[in-house]
């Protein structure tokens, strides 16, 4: 026996897109600024000299990112929006200085056919997570498991330097973050169904905590496929 679905009231319908459009928004600002960010600071060999002749400096710019994403995800409730979409915004601009050496590892059209590629493989797969009928929150604890193995793989990698798990955790990785794809969309779909009982300021944080997941899926999964499909500058 199949339990009904029951399609969710106009009302519902109405929030989940304005939900939606918002984090979109978000996410898509988010993008652009680490886009341009990455893109200028390729072009100031002192600048690039300066982050990246000393892996110190890279290891603080990283925890700083992760200590940003446990911030903004851990204290969004206590916040206002305008100190979430700040956190947001420099996440995005660090995120951008971090992702500068894409540039002098890839060729740019490389980058740019890899930029496409994910952002296609990002809209289909969160398209499937909007429409879809069936219900993904049985993914979570899967996927979350699955971004812990290939994390530990990732750091044990460092030092073994060994090519076929280099690969694996590079396909596996794809697998994981276009379901974080579908599995986030649905999440945020959900919450826009309830989004209309409350206020604006609880809407407008739900729209930036959402923006950053999908942020964070779509720049894993465009730094996933550069590995199979960039092109190194020769």
């Amino acid at each position: 026996m199949h339990e009904e679905v029951v399609a969710p009231p106009v009302f519902g319908i109405r929030q989940q897109n304005a939900l939606l459009r918002s984090v979109y928004n978000w996410m898509m600002l988010g993008l652009f600024i680490s886009g341009i960010t990455a893109f200028l600071i390729s072009r100031s060999s002192g600048i690039q000299q300066v982050l990246f002749s000393s892996p110190f400096l890279v290891w603080i710019l990283l925890i700083i990112e992760i200590g940003l994403v446990f911030a903004i995800s851990g204290g969004i409730r206590r916040m206002s929006p305008a100190q979430a979409a700040l956190l947001f915004i420099l996440f995005s601009f660090l995120t951008g200085v971090s992702l500068s050496f894409i540039f002098l590892v890839y060729t740019s059209h490389s980058i740019a056919v890899t930029f496409f590629v994910a952002g296609i493989t990002f809209g289909v797969t969160s398209l499937y997570g909007y429409i879809t009928r069936a219900n993904l929150t049985s993914w979570g604890n899967y996927l979350f498991m699955g971004l812990i193995g290939i994390i530990i793989a990732s750091i044990i990698n460092i030092f073994l330097h060994n090519s076929i798990i280099s690969w694996v955790v590079t396909y596996l990785g794809v697998i994981i973050f276009v379901g974080l794809t579908a599995y986030d969309t649905q999440k945020i779909r959900r919450l826009g169904e309830s989004a209309g009982t409350v206020d604006k300021k609880v809407f407008d944080k739900l729209a930036v905590i959402g923006a950053l997941s999908l942020y964070l899926d779509f720049i894993n999964l465009f730094l996933l496929l550069l590995n199979i499909f960039g092109r190194g500058r020769e």
